[in-house]
């Protein structure tokens, strides 16, 4: 519901200007999160409980082919007020409250030119803005002037941007990021008192550009992503334009950014009726083989199927190496077509034989072979019966590859296919609007455990409190053949990882990815402890509660799926004893099946008990271990 404040109401009958000669200030619902913008449109400032968090910072935009925008005065304001609940689909909650103050800020050019709209929303977790040009002319933008000062000098979680943006988390000051690399977002810093964590971050990049975060001084500078090969502008609109959200998420304490829908709320709702999206486990056949992706073997695709079908899990990947042609799995070569399965694979009598189990198939495809004739493929593949794609390799953000996200997200939609990117950028909240786009990569996850060292025991402790605050993360968990940090060997194929069981199971609660890979060889399953929670495990959730835990130390994370209760707890280099309160529960008795690390890496010890909200857990965590419970209702 749309409003104008009563003071703006009666200086309009009255004749006279809503604004007044002073900076706009915008507050929180609860009031305790302000957003000041200067009243020329020069500068920004957000403090939370009466602590300034980013200080004195810029605005504005720079023009390309136009002079730049003259000095700007608060012409009008309006106000907004919002407070809904969006049903949401597949995700980490199953409604999301969108509740804010929100006013939409003009400013007009001296001498009664050019306009700059800035609109802004405040909410109880947090302040995002905006820019917006009117107009039927185009409009290109070559740069923002935005950039955020945070305030003091906090040790930030950072990490450098790049394609694939698959680079880890490590802790530094403002003061000693480089100037001359460019941050991804999100980056995570508290206020110099402790008392708020904040994520910098972007939403709804709909007709606009990714960014990254540059140091300048004191202050992040924004800088837009530019379309490869492209000179002049990062931005081309025809008319008029939208910038994408710049936000700061907020909370008292880092893990409970994990619970704030803000992202996804600076995003339109999804239009259309999306219930036949079917959130799921897979199975997986290239993480346990090649690095080339697994050869065109209709017995080892039949033998995955079979795996995931007496698993209960309702899709099978097939990545690289199905289709006629295929090569390597990152070269996109001129005679692969992603319309042709491999000599001796018949796609529709694959699809026939695992609809027959239960088991939807899920195809692999390189970006570029799938752009210049995305109709014609998804044609295809809804023809086949084909449950949804994975597409991989785009490593950029510029504009013109967050348009080709949101046609592909849109058009799988329309023929009902889940959507996985890969070499992806961080989300941006675009699952919102299409929650078949399921899940995303942009994340350093697991498949690394076949090349290097670094999923490391810490680098998984950083991701629920960073990359995870903007959206779903493909990370592709599950790796059982478990080894510690200093046993851990480089393998290609069958990999290990650098963590215990129990971290293995944790990480199916505590990261979010409706469409939730189970990775390793089916032979690594069958027979094995604690394989009956992946199987039991949901994948997508009505509810997520944050309890405790520090960035790259710990975390304990309570997700719930109907009436029963899921929690994971994961600790990096440092074995301890997590005392976990169950004060969430309803009341009532409970059972407990509890999974936690036993003597050796692949050990996990299974117990059970009843309680109640009253009680407590206390969950022995191996170094680089895990547990996980599963709480339902006692009858």
């Amino acid at each position: 519901m749309k409003t104008i404040t009563p003071i703006a109401a009666a200086l309009l009958a009255l004749g006279l200007p809503s604004a007044q000669a002073a900076d706009a200030l915008l507050s929180s619902p609860d009031g305790r999160i302000t957003l000041r913008i200067a009243d020329d449109a020069s500068r920004f400032s957000i403090s939370r409980r009466g602590e300034t968090v980013i200080a004195d910072s810029p605005l504005g935009l720079e023009l390309d082919g136009q002079p730049p925008l003259g000095a700007l005065t608060l012409e009008s304001r309006q106000d907004t007020r919002e407070d809904r609940v969006i049903p949401l689909v597949a995700t980490k909650a199953a409604a999301a409250r969108d509740r804010y103050l929100g006013a939409t800020l003009a400013f007009r050019e001296a001498g009664g030119g050019r306009r700059l709209f800035i609109e802004t929303r405040a909410y109880d977790d947090g302040v995002a803005f905006r820019y917006r040009l009117e107009g039927q002319e185009p409009v290109r933008v070559r740069a923002e002037r935005t950039a955020f000062v945070p305030a003091g000098d906090p040790s930030c979680l950072v990490t450098p941007v790049e394609g694939a943006h698959e680079r880890p988390f490590e802790r530094l000051r403002i003061s000693q990021l480089k100037p001359d690399v460019g941050y991804d977002v999100p980056v995570v810093c508290a206020a110099p008192s402790g008392r708020t964590h904040y994520a910098i971050t972007q939403a709804h990049l709909e007709g606009y550009t990714g960014a990254s975060l540059w140091r300048d001084g004191a202050a992040l500078q924004v800088r837009l992503s530019a379309v490869p090969g492209r000179s002049g502008p990062a931005v081309v609109s025809a008319s008029g334009l939208t910038t994408a959200w710049r936000a700061v998420m907020m909370a008292d304490r880092a893990g409970q950014l994990i619970e704030s829908p803000l992202v996804g709320n600076l995003n339109p709702p999804p239009r259309g009726d999306f219930s036949w999206v079917k959130p799921g486990k897979t199975s997986w056949d290239w993480w346990s083989g090649p690095l080339e992706g697994v050869k065109p073997d209709l017995a080892a695709y039949k033998r995955f199927i079979d795996f995931a079908s007496e698993s209960g899990f309702p899709y099978h990947l097939m990545d690289a190496g199905w289709a006629f042609g295929t090569g390597p799995c990152c070269d996109a070569l001129p005679g692969t077509d992603i319309t042709r399965a491999a000599d001796g694979i018949d796609m529709p009598a694959l699809v026939r034989y695992a609809a027959g189990k239960g088991v939807g198939l899920l195809l692999w495809v390189h970006w570029e072979h799938l752009a210049p004739r995305m109709d014609e493929v998804l044609d295809t593949y809804a023809r086949w019966g084909i449950k949804g794609i994975k597409v991989d390799f785009m490593n950029r953000d510029d504009q013109d590859m967050v348009a080709f996200y949101q046609r592909l997200a849109e058009a799988t939609a329309r023929r009902h296919l889940l959507l996985d990117l890969h070499g992806a950028y961080v989300p941006a909240g675009l699952q919102r609007s299409y929650p078949n786009f399921i899940t995303q990569e942009g994340v350093l996850g697991a498949e690394w455990n076949k090349m290097d060292r670094r999923i490391t025991p810490q680098h998984n402790l950083m991701l629920p409190y960073t990359r995870m605050l903007a959206g779903p993360m493909d990370y592709t968990p599950g790796g059982f053949r478990n080894a510690t940090p200093r046993d851990f060997e480089v393998r290609a194929v069958m990999p290990q990882t650098q963590t215990t069981r129990g971290q293995a199971l944790a990480m199916f609660v505590v990261y979010d990815s409706p469409l939730q890979m189970v990775s390793d060889d089916p032979s690594n399953y069958r027979g094995e402890p604690g394989f009956d929670f992946v199987r039991r495990v949901p994948t997508a959730w009505d509810e997520t509660r944050f309890l405790d835990g520090e960035p790259g130390q710990d975390i304990v994370l309570a997700r719930r799926s109907g009436k029963t209760w899921f929690i994971g707890a994961m600790t990096a280099d440092r074995a301890q004893v997590k005392t976990v309160k169950l004060d969430f529960l309803p009341p009532g008795r409970w059972r407990a099946t509890i999974w936690q690390d036993g003597e050796v890496a692949r050990e996990v010890r299974r117990s059970a008990r009843q309680l109640t909200r009253a009680d407590t857990l206390s969950l022995a965590l191996a170094a680089a271990g895990g547990a996980a419970v599963m709480l339902e209702p006692a009858p």
